[in-house]
């Protein structure tokens, strides 16, 4: 079979019907609009979320527009488990934001991160973070790592 020869199956596709073509064609004078209206003029009808002149739903509640409530206080920490960091830093390793995008864990050096106690960690790690839950900290520490906390700051108004 060669490109030429592809048809689509039989019956498979329709001619479109042509209105408003004359008497004879079957669908012609109104061209089954019916008569006069809105809905019989070109470009008429009403858009979906017309109710009738009341102010439509979509307008009266920001979050039914598909965009949800936006927050922009809202804080959002990159995390990262024990398990990631021991198997991707070598013993007496500086693990900070630099070193964290060098390795693609995280995307940005301006994230926040924060470090997870899943997984377990055999070699001393320096860690810098923004936030460190107790577990992660418990382990570390127990390694002969040390945790260092970075500075961050709440940012004002974000856009999307």
């Amino acid at each position: 079979m060669k490109l030429h020869e592809l048809r689509p199956a039989e019956g498979s596709k329709k001619r479109r019907r042509r209105v408003g073509r004359g008497i004879s064609a079957g669908q012609g004078k109104t061209a089954g609009r019916g008569t006069k209206g809105q809905n019989s003029r070109s470009g008429g009808g009403v858009p979906p979320y017309f109710e009738g002149g009341q102010l439509p739903l979509v307008r009266k509640l920001p979050f039914a527009r598909g965009y949800g409530f936006f927050n922009p206080w809202k804080v959002e920490f990159k995390p990262i488990n024990l398990a990631q960091l021991a198997e991707r830093f070598e013993a007496d390793a500086v693990v900070s934001p630099q070193t964290l995008v060098e390795q693609g864990l995280i995307k940005r050096v301006k994230d926040l991160v924060v470090v997870l106690g899943q997984g377990e960690i055999q070699h001393s790690l320096t860690v810098q973070t923004h936030r460190i839950s107790k577990s992660a900290r418990a382990k570390i520490e127990a390694a002969g790592g040390t945790v260092e906390l970075l500075p961050w700051q709440r940012g004002g108004r974000r856009t999307r």
